[in-house]
């Protein structure tokens, strides 16, 4: 049997051919793609031409293109559409790719010409980008331990193997906790309060998991949130949420407590034998923030201006249970449902109001057309490419002269195939090949919104729809992506820049009157809804805060220790977060045991997206002086931010878009933690 994955795709801009791919294919291919990766390097260090930016930097980085397609396939599907085999092939897998990358990080070899190239840089004639991936290649064989001693590098081996399994696992078990939990409803008297909308959903989903004529609830968020919303029985909103925060925590097959404890003393064995004091300081070094304090500081700064006024937050939903008569203090189940209330009673207020003006299909066209009048491009659906799952759809992006520049997929709604949360990754980058052909990008957005139901499309919340607008910035960034060579180095702490300012247009008023229209009248939003979404802006903002910050100061404790994690994770997450102040009726946004960005890739990095809100907000103001679809504001920032991340120095990059350093100030205002 022919493998699709080893020839060339013969499709509709050349994308994945999906329905031809099997699990069986992946194994072979990989295997294929690390023989053929581990010839090429071979063959650069057997160059007998003296080292240079092309036959060394170039090559290495140009080198493994079979290997890195295979694996984008893989796990680009693996998130959005696992199953058992799949699962177990990632399992396989894992350690075989951890231990092929180790081999050519910490080849002596390799290095040598690498450490050739950069020590005669400034006799090189390299353009910008040129320089900042020389000294960024450089850089990361430094920090993947190639001036180790070889028993120091086996050791670095094993160390990095036992993590890729443990990030895996760690993963896998978050799905399965959220997979495997049903709360299932057969009073209808239990659904008190509920929009009809919310009822219906679970009427379907109980169909669907084998529950007719009841109704399920489950820990995805499109079912839970509304749940806490909206339902007037607290007992079972206590057992929702429950089983929300103890996804991980269950003492079962699918506990995280022990492999997270793993992971932290692994990542700090691993910062000590390169030389780092904390797994903190070896993950900053190459992002904006640099050392733990200067991250500390910022999560601080908003820390101590978030808590007073989500204390006020509590103190005033305590008086309204207390008004209502209700005999018991508020906790952390009850915050969704008074929270609520009070958005209804200050601001006149609700979600189930705005949902009707928020068809998933017009707000997505919303984010089509802004990005139209900032940067000229359009979006075409495409009916004719392979797709990634049935539910997918495919756009062709082109230019202002026509002339097509990416292909997008966007999948939005949850199944259990599919990892929680939202996310946008790529089946293909952008990059310039060797014979100076143009390869355009191949992104896919991938998300959870609420489903359409038997007699409704698909209406979302307001956050979803800010979500929507956040993971279409992070396309936009793949999209204009103009680098020439596969290999980039986007700092973590960026790359949310271009994400969050994009959730500035979701709701503004000149762009929200636009998409926003009732799908059964289809009449457009009224300025009295558009001015009670401006004036609840800073609604919940205190807990909004609180919640996220206490994660990201979580992430950092568990990263800046400098010794091993001795106690049980929870009972160091119970410990640290009493030691900073966080309130009882608010627990952090994640928890030790399902906190997924932390098992792999915002490790010591979920303040990322906070570091990034200092810049979107900033940037904003940028639009906000001269209008918001300025088109040279837009100019200077898609040159300068989307097209150059990643390929050049993001302090500086940002600069010469705004034209000075980022300041606080915006993000405090904007989030009501400053005065005006």
């Amino acid at each position: 049997m022919t493998n699709p994955l080893l020839g060339e795709f013969n499709t509709p801009y050349e994308v994945p051919p999906f329905d031809d791919i099997k699990a069986e294919h992946y194994i072979p291919a990989f295997e294929k793609g690390m023989e053929e990766h581990n010839k090429e390097i071979e063959a650069i260090i057997n160059n007998e031409e003296a080292p240079n930016f092309e036959n060394t930097i170039a090559a290495e980085s140009r080198s493994g293109a079979l290997l890195s397609r295979t694996a984008s396939v893989f796990y680009g599907l693996n998130s959005a559409n696992t199953n058992d085999e799949m699962q177990k092939i990632a399992s396989e897998i894992s350690p075989k790719l951890s231990a092929h990358y180790d081999g050519i990080n910490l080849n002596p070899d390799l290095f040598k010409r690498v450490k050739a190239v950069y020590d005669k840089r400034s006799e090189l004639d390299l353009n910008e980008e040129q320089e900042y991936i020389l000294e960024n290649v450089y850089k990361d064989f430094v920090r993947s331990g190639a001036l180790l001693s070889k028993e120091k590098k086996d050791e670095l081996k094993k160390i990095n193997s036992r993590l890729s399994t443990l990030s895996l696992e760690f993963g896998q078990n978050v799905l399965a906790e959220t997979n495997n939990f049903k709360m299932v409803v057969d009073n209808k008297d239990d659904l008190a309060g509920l929009p009809e909308s919310v009822v219906q959903a679970a009427s379907e989903t109980a169909e669907a998991s084998g529950h007719p004529g009841k109704w399920v609830f489950t820990t995805q968020k499109t079912s839970m949130i509304p749940f806490l919303q909206y339902a007037e029985n607290r007992e079972l909103r206590k057992k929702l949420y429950m089983a929300y925060t103890h996804r991980g925590n269950n003492d079962n097959e699918y506990d995280n407590k022990e492999i997270l404890k793993e992971m932290v003393n692994l990542r700090l064995k691993r910062a000590n034998l390169l030389g780092y004091d904390t797994h903190a300081d070896y993950r900053l070094e190459t992002r904006m923030a640099k050392k733990p304090e200067n991250v500390n500081n910022l999560l601080m700064r908003v820390w101590e201006a978030a808590l007073p006024v989500a204390k006020a937050e509590r103190e005033a939903m305590q008086k309204m249970i207390n008004k209502e008569g209700g005999d018991f203090e508020l906790q952390s189940w009850d915050w969704w449902y008074y929270a609520e209330k009070v958005r209804k009673q200050k601001y006149d207020l609700d979600d189930s109001e705005l949902r009707p003006y928020f068809e998933l299909a017009n707000v997505r066209d919303g984010a089509f057309e802004t990005a139209n009048k900032l940067f000229g491009i359009s979006f075409e659906e495409v009916n004719n490419v392979p797709l990634p799952h049935p539910d997918a759809q495919a756009f062709d992006v082109t230019n202002e002269q026509g002339e097509h520049i990416g292909l997008l997929y966007m999948d939005f709604h949850p199944r259990t195939s599919k990892r929680g949360g939202a996310w946008c990754g790529g089946y293909r980058d952008h990059e310039v090949d060797a014979n100076g052909n143009e390869i355009k990008p191949l992104v896919t957005i991938v998300c959870n919104f609420t489903k359409p139901t038997s007699d409704t499309p698909a209406l979302i919340s307001l956050d979803e729809v800010e979500t929507l607008f956040h993971e279409f910035g992070h396309a936009l960034d793949g999209l204009f992506a103009q680098n020439t060579y596969p290999t980039t180095f986007v700092a973590r702490d960026f790359v949310e820049l271009p994400s969050q300012i994009m959730e500035h247009w979701s709701t503004h008023p000149d762009v929200i009157k636009e998409y926003a229209t009732h799908y059964k009248t289809g009449k457009a939003i009224p300025q009295a809804l558009i001015n009670k979404i401006e004036k609840s802006a800073l609604f919940n903002q205190g807990f909004a805060n609180v919640e996220f910050t206490a994660a990201a100061l979580l992430d950092m404790a568990y990263h800046t220790l400098e010794k091993p994690l001795s106690m049980n994770v929870m009972a160091f997450e119970d410990q640290y977060l009493n030691s900073i102040g966080l309130i009882p009726e608010i627990f952090s946004r994640y928890r030790s045991t399902y906190f997924r960005h932390i098992s792999g890739g915002y490790d010591a990095g979920y303040y990322s997206y906070m570091w990034s809100a200092v810049l979107d907000n900033d940037g904003f103001e940028a639009f906000k002086e001269n209008g918001i679809f300025n088109r040279e504001t837009a100019r200077r920032y898609k040159e300068n931010v989307l097209e150059k991340n990643g390929i050049a120095d993001p302090e500086e990059l940002y600069r010469q878009f705004r034209g000075r350093d980022p300041k606080i100030e915006p993000l405090l205002k904007n989030r009501g933690l400053a005065d005006s």
